[in-house]
């Protein structure tokens, strides 16, 4: 655990990388991390688009997320939450949960049932705020994964979300971008925060106990 929390000292919100690639296996942990990132009844309402085109990247930097470490990035990470849950969607996941258990989809009536009137009572603005939080879920175990690995990771809510949803086609996917991460390494020549003390509030004023 002291590994760990040695790991999460030394990440930060990277402000400049170097624009060196980060190995296969690596980045492959890192995604296979957010794969196994707990989600509200495991339905995993979101998509991760991996970028590693450099005109892509440049794209996006020019018209949507201008921050410079897009361009100088290895991968940039789209987190893309469903614009809206179907019976469909649902009806796929019982069907994975049955092929990858080996149990049939009848033995699974009742927890479909259960997902169908919790979800799908729900308005779609209300279901596409709820996947948008699963997202941030994955988000959070690509940051842990990413600090295991050495892997710089930035996480970035500041683009234009439109913009972006319309150079990768997400409409058309279902999808709408809601937050976006860049892996790389830091540039500690051009980085002002390489060697800033990381900042956080004493546990007694940020845990309450009860």
């Amino acid at each position: 655990m002291s590994d760990l929390i040695d790991k999460l000292k030394w990440r930060y919100a990277v402000k400049r990388m170097n624009g060196q690639i980060v190995p296969e296996e690596k980045l492959d942990n890192i995604l296979e991390s957010i794969n196994l990132a707990p989600s509200s009844a495991g339905l995993q309402p979101y998509n991760v688009l991996v970028i590693k085109d450099k005109a892509l990247k440049e794209k996006i930097h020019q018209a949507a997320a201008p921050q410079p470490q897009v361009l100088e990035s290895s991968h940039l990470l789209v987190f893309a939450a469903w614009e809206k849950v179907t019976h469909e969607n649902i009806s796929d996941y019982i069907k994975l949960i049955a092929e990858t258990r080996g149990i049939t989809t009848e033995s699974l009536s009742a927890f479909q049932n259960s997902i169908n009137g919790g979800i799908l009572s729900r308005s779609e603005e209300d279901n596409f705020q709820w996947s948008a939080r699963q997202a941030y879920i994955g988000l959070g175990h690509a940051l842990v994964a990413a600090a295991v690995e050495q892997v710089d990771a930035t996480p970035m809510e500041g683009f234009n979300g439109p913009a972006l949803d319309e150079i990768l086609g997400l409409k058309e996917k279902g999808l709408r971008s809601v937050v976006i991460v860049t892996l790389g390494y830091r540039d500690p020549e051009n980085d002002p925060l390489v060697k800033a003390k990381k900042v956080r509030r004493p546990h007694e004023e940020f845990f309450i106990t009860l």
